[in-house]
């Protein structure tokens, strides 16, 4: 099975945050999704405090409205969607962010169900720490 990079910029959302236990009938392994995380690392944040970079950080993005982080530019299609992260959104943004919501900036996207658990049971866990 050959895996796709990650783009930095799938977490912008990412929102980039929930379990897709439903989608890919898993859990997700957190220590793989911390690996597959570094390669956003350089556009996203997900401690708590944790600065805006090219992309929104994260922390704290499960139960938020869609394109609301306070200090980042979001683009147009974000900021007046209505979506709230969950792990059924997160889920689909990530799998493919221009389908989900069109004319969002947010590039990139997991084919791979087992990715996309992986990634967000890491995120899960990392942007809900105190």
């Amino acid at each position: 099975m050959t895996r796709r990079p990650l783009p930095c910029a799938l977490l912008a959302v990412a929102v980039a945050l929930a379990g897709p236990m439903a989608a890919s009938g898993r859990d997700g392994d957190a220590e793989r999704g911390e690996q597959l995380f570094r390669k956003c690392a350089s556009c996203h944040t997900v401690e708590a405090g944790g600065r805006h970079r090219a992309g929104p950080a994260l922390h704290g993005v499960l139960g938020r409205r869609a394109g609301s982080a306070p200090g980042y530019r979001y683009s147009d299609a974000l900021r007046r969607s209505s979506v709230v992260w969950t792990e059924e959104t997160l889920d689909a943004f990530i799998a493919d962010a221009t389908a989900f919501i069109p004319g969002t900036k947010m590039g990139g996207g997991l084919s791979l169900a087992a990715d996309r658990a992986d990634l967000l049971a890491f995120l899960r866990r990392a942007a809900t720490a105190p």
